[in-house]
């Protein structure tokens, strides 16, 4: 006995998964629809991309995203896949241009949802100005996966004048955070309702080139990176470890949502630890530190602010509080907040 099936159908089903007409008609009437542009070609195995390399270098990056629950205010697991892989290219000084897509579906999934993240995916596509020119699609058994998960693979280009990394840092640099800290993380923990918490917070999940595209020029510029898992802490501890010398973080500098203190403080969290999806951390010259944070500004991040310097001495990171003592911010071990991002 056949069981007919159509599209139209409300829920995933391992027949989407199988390689034949419902995963086609999937792929097709969902992915394609939200997803066509001139480069990608469902029917192929692989995309041809043009790609002038003269004027400078192919940049390349890949994550995978878990986010539980799927849609929290400000975003989705869509858009929060195309801003999280284009973040990574932005803050290595590169200009995203294409992505590739794997998509893992849990049996059961409501086509609905999916239809709304994919459509989320899209629009954060046309903000940031990349296309999707690849992807491939699993369905997993029910309760082998948390809806849907997906890995994201970008491609770039950074102009050889380039010269980033974490290891150009020195002593005497500042440290400049583009936003409020915490914000994502918050978010999420507030939308997994087991916590009987509610609020207005949204995520801060966005696109941060429009920033590090306003930095790259600054001759000071050492070094940029997205803090998401494990928050702006863990990227002071990245430096610390770098360079081998202390991180100071001054309290009263870094800038907090008023709701991202109190939900921390209610539920037992460090906002310093909380990831973040639309801020960029960057480590400047002290000479530079101001046009950075002119230039930050500039870029639409209002609340930008010099966080902290790097100093000679032992690789720690050391909080100034408010009351001018002195607190070290350990580095993270446990995940506080599994399934994040």
């Amino acid at each position: 006995m056949i069981t007919e099936h159509s599209f139209s159908d409300t829920y995933i089903t391992l027949a989407h998964g199988n390689g034949g007409r419902f995963m086609r008609e999937l792929i097709e009437h969902l992915f394609a629809k939200y997803l066509d542009n001139a480069w990608l070609d469902t029917r192929a195995d692989a995309a041809a991309m043009p790609f002038d390399e003269s004027d400078g270098e192919l940049m390349i990056t890949t994550d995978g995203f878990t986010v539980d629950p799927l849609e929290f205010p400000g975003g989705n697991i869509g858009s929060l896949a195309i801003h999280g892989t284009v973040n990574d290219l932005a803050v290595a000084g590169a200009t995203p241009r294409y992505l590739s897509l794997n998509a893992f579906i849990e049996e059961g999934l409501e086509i609905a949802v999916l239809d709304r993240l994919i459509r989320s995916m899209a629009e954060a596509c046309r903000e940031c100005g990349v296309d999707i020119v690849a992807g491939d699609t699993k369905v997993l058994r029910r309760g082998q996966g948390g809806g849907v998960y997906f890995a994201v693979t970008g491609v770039g280009k950074r102009c050889h004048s380039i010269n980033l990394g974490i290891d150009n840092i020195e002593a005497g640099d500042c440290i400049l955070l583009s936003g409020t800290a915490g914000d994502h993380g918050c978010a999420v923990l507030l939308a997994r309702e087991q916590f009987g918490l509610s609020g207005t917070l949204k995520s801060d999940a966005a696109s941060v080139f429009p920033v590090t595209r306003a930095l790259l020029d600054l001759p000071g510029l050492r070094f940029m990176r997205d803090p998401t898992r494990g928050g702006i802490a863990t990227v002071a501890h990245e430096i610390a470890s770098a360079v081998a010398g202390t991180v100071k973080l001054l309290e009263s500098k870094i800038p907090i949502n008023e709701q991202v203190k109190t939900v921390a403080e209610i539920l037992g969290y460090d906002p310093y630890y909380l990831a973040c999806e639309g801020r960029v951390m960057a480590v400047v010259s002290a000479g530079d530190a101001e046009e950075a944070l002119k230039r930050m500004r500039s870029a639409g991040c209002s609340d930008a602010a010099i966080i902290g310097e790097v100093h000679a001495g032992r690789a720690q990171v050391i909080l100034e509080t408010a009351l001018g003592g002195e607190r070290i911010l350990e580095e993270l071990e446990d995940d506080p907040l599994p399934r994040i991002c």
